[in-house]
């Protein structure tokens, strides 16, 4: 996984989080969805990302 990969799954993660908190601050349900669909996102890809590393080891 190259450190730009890292940092985008991780900025990702991040906003995903900032949308949900904003979506739970202000009871809007479909922000709270939105971000934790963007955090699971970010988490598949940091999955395939590590995958892939073991098999180039």
């Amino acid at each position: 996984m190259s450190a730009s990969d890292k940092i985008q799954n991780a900025a990702e993660d991040l906003k995903g989080k900032a949308t949900e908190t904003v979506g739970k601050a202000t009871n809007d349900d479909s922000k709270v969805a939105e971000g934790r669909a963007e955090q699971s996102s970010a988490s598949v890809k940091k999955a395939g990302e590590n995958v892939k590393d073991a098999f180039k080891h």
